[in-house]
């Protein structure tokens, strides 16, 4: 499974590090950022945990979970 944020899209609301601070974190753009990541905007997981909760209240729909 894989996260992938849009920055672009990105507006840093905050909703996604304050629901699931396992994956996301602020950025130094005030941006989200994923944790762990090595470019801030993609990862890999195994599980979904708390990452899908984010991806569903996120107001401009720009993190996403695929396979």
């Amino acid at each position: 499974m894989k996260i992938t944020i849009d920055k672009q899209k990105c507006i840093g609301c905050g909703n996604c590090w304050a629901l699931c601070d396992k994956f996301f974190e602020v950025g130094d753009d005030n941006k989200s950022s994923l944790k762990g990541s090595s470019n801030g905007y993609e990862m890999e997981i195994e599980e979904v945990d708390c990452a899908q909760e984010a991806v569903d209240t996120c107001p401009v729909q720009c993190i996403k979970l695929s396979h």
